[in-house]
């Protein structure tokens, strides 16, 4: 299993705040069978303010690139995005070439110097 960890923000607009949050609350079925069918085991996103946090966890063989272009493709899906994109802004530090940002991974207190002595897994 693989796990990804991105960043992105909503607009400064409370009411789109609120329906992006109402939206997420009945993803489009459609959607999340593509996401699935991406390799996509679990999702998770966080709101703080106006910041999003997305955690996600993948099957072994997800190529963040090769394993979103069919999704991406799905009409549905795109309608799906294209609504999302109306609600959402780029992170500034996001790269150009990245709507969701990838985050950097800092600590994992699974890390072998944070197991406790003779721990192994």
């Amino acid at each position: 299993m693989k796990s990804y960890a991105k960043t992105l923000l909503l607009q400064d607009d409370p009411e789109k705040i609120e329906a992006y949050q109402r939206y997420h609350q009945a993803v489009w079925p459609e959607v999340l069978a593509a996401l699935r069918g991406a390799g996509i085991i679990g999702m998770k996103i966080y709101l703080l303010g106006r910041r999003m946090f997305m955690y996600m966890t993948t099957t072994d063989d997800f190529d963040p690139q090769r394993s979103m272009a069919g999704y991406e493709r799905q009409p549905r899906v795109q309608e799906w995005e294209g609504l999302m994109r109306t609600m959402q802004e780029r992170a500034p530090e996001a790269p150009p070439d990245q709507w969701w940002a990838d985050m950097e991974l800092v600590f994992d207190m699974d890390w072998p110097q944070h197991r406790p002595r003779g721990e192994e897994r």
